[in-house]
């Protein structure tokens, strides 16, 4: 409970803000207790999907945070998880609806209480880029995990032996991925092709300037690997991947701009405190496919978030599907034990 304590808080005080949106919220002509009441159980339905979402998250923030300095991990669960509530659920839909809008961020956020609906409508027609972006950086997280020379353990062990061996090819995730996003943007509308595929390649361009500087800022001292700034943005970049299947499914539930932010940001704290708990307790440790099956559950959200444009794909399957293999790695891991 202590390493949950906090965002149980944060929940908690995010329920009530969320009535009092409601209840104040006169867009609709509605407001009063039943419409307070309705925002605070969409604000909660939001919450628990932005956890089912993002676990697999919370297994690879923790590999990375137990290769971090003390300090760093620190700025991690404070300084990113400003960027993580406020940055990417309110920034980050105001920036998306500002460009396509050509906005400024003050005209974007008064349309989104003045024309909810109207910024909503911005905010999905910008869809299949943020898809391709994130689906992109998500695909080349999964494949890099698993393209590895020197990975010995294996979970799915025919897949894995091959991929490893293919790992000793330079550039090959990336070569891959690029050419999967030509092959499906065969199926893109002609004029939103060019910008389908740019937007994938700003994903793969986004991790090699990432992951460089993860390898640029490494240190060994003591048998501990400090990373520091370049780990901290590589999270950061993660998270953010992760948030946009989150942020995009919330506009199917609601349109509140706030409601949005308090919900999925009560999701992102219980995440991280998730994260705090593996690493202090070294779940990971004690399941060696657990780490397997998020970078699995990261490629399978990758998969959803590059075909999304083309299939509707309910964020619930999503979630459930990510947490299913999850769980199916613990079992696996207590049975090879």
């Amino acid at each position: 409970m202590r390493v949950f304590r906090t965002s149980i808080i944060f929940t908690v005080l995010s329920l009530i803000a969320a009535f009092f949106v409601g209840f104040y919220d006169t867009s609709e002509g509605l407001g009063g207790v039943s419409h307070g009441l309705k925002y605070v159980f969409i604000a909660f339905v939001l919450t628990i999907l932005e956890i089912s979402l993002s676990f697999d998250n919370a297994v690879v923030n923790a590999t990375v945070l137990e290769r971090m300095t003390p300090a760093w991990q620190h700025r991690f669960l404070t300084w990113g998880m400003v960027i993580a509530v406020f940055g990417m659920r309110l920034i980050f839909p105001l920036a998306i609806v500002g460009f396509i809008a050509h906005l400024n961020p003050w005209s974007a956020l008064t349309l989104s209480f003045s024309n909810p609906q109207k910024y909503a409508e911005i905010m999905l027609s910008a869809h299949h880029l943020v898809s391709a972006f994130g689906g992109a950086f998500l695909m080349l997280v999964c494949l890099n995990y698993f393209l590895d020379k020197d990975k010995e353990t294996h979970w799915w062990t025919p897949v894995e032996k091959i991929l490893a061996k293919l790992g000793k090819m330079q550039g090959i995730s990336m070569a891959l991925v690029l050419i999967a996003f030509v092959f499906i943007s065969q199926y893109v509308a002609v004029e939103e092709r060019l910008s389908y595929v740019m937007a994938a390649l700003w994903g793969v361009i986004v991790y090699a300037i990432v992951d460089g500087f993860a390898a640029l800022f490494e240190v060994e001292s003591e048998e501990v690997v400090k990373a520091g700034v370049g780990l901290f943005l590589y999270l950061e970049v993660l998270d953010a991947s992760f948030s946009f299947d989150g942020v995009i499914g919330a506009f199917a539930i609601t349109q509140n701009l706030l409601v949005i932010m308090l919900g999925l940001g009560s999701g992102a704290f219980f995440v991280r405190s998730l994260t705090i708990y593996l690493v202090e307790k070294k779940t990971l440790n004690q399941f060696q496919f657990l780490e397997h099956g998020a970078f699995y559950a990261i490629g399978a959200l990758g998969l959803i978030m590059v075909v999304s444009p083309f299939f509707h794909i309910s964020e619930w399957v999503t979630g459930f599907l990510g947490v299913a293999i999850l769980v199916l790695s613990i079992f696996s891991s207590r049975k090879r034990a």
